[in-house]
């Protein structure tokens, strides 16, 4: 579970910190509220689990196909995606107590399985971070960090 709300933290931060940076190059400056407050309006990552979905639709309200993108940066984020998706779907048997060996996979949890994840998880935000700095850096003409 803390992984998975680290993870969080990060998808969420890094959501802020690209709309801030669309909101603040926009021309009049006057609109930076409306278009923070518009990226921001019922935004997944804070209320949702750090899925491919939630993810995917946050950042794609920026104006880009996210998950598209991050596979072409990196052949392997396909596979961590898939990562996520076990990560997440036992953070929620975790969270929820509600251990289905139906849908948890692996079945078994163990130390080199998270360590896998955070790996995974830890690939996925590099790739993130060059995705989203490259897509700023094109669409405002200024590179964010």
């Amino acid at each position: 579970m803390l992984l998975s709300s680290q993870f969080q933290g990060f998808c969420r931060d890094l959501h802020s910190e690209c709309v801030d940076h669309i909101a603040r190059a926009t021309q009049p400056p006057s609109l930076y509220s409306i278009l923070h407050a518009e990226f921001n309006l019922a935004r997944r990552l804070d209320r949702g689990n750090p899925n491919a979905g939630n993810i995917g639709a946050d950042f794609a309200r920026l104006g880009l196909a996210f998950w598209q993108e991050v596979s072409k940066h990196d052949a392997r984020n396909a596979t961590r995606q898939a990562k996520l998706h076990e990560l997440n779907t036992w953070r929620n048997a975790i969270a929820h107590q509600d251990f289905d060996p139906q849908t948890l996979k692996p079945v078994t949890l163990t130390l080199p399985v998270v360590k896998g994840w955070r790996s995974s998880c830890d690939a996925l935000a590099k790739s993130f971070d060059v995705v989203m700095a490259d897509y700023i850096t094109a669409t405002v003409g200024q590179r964010p960090w």
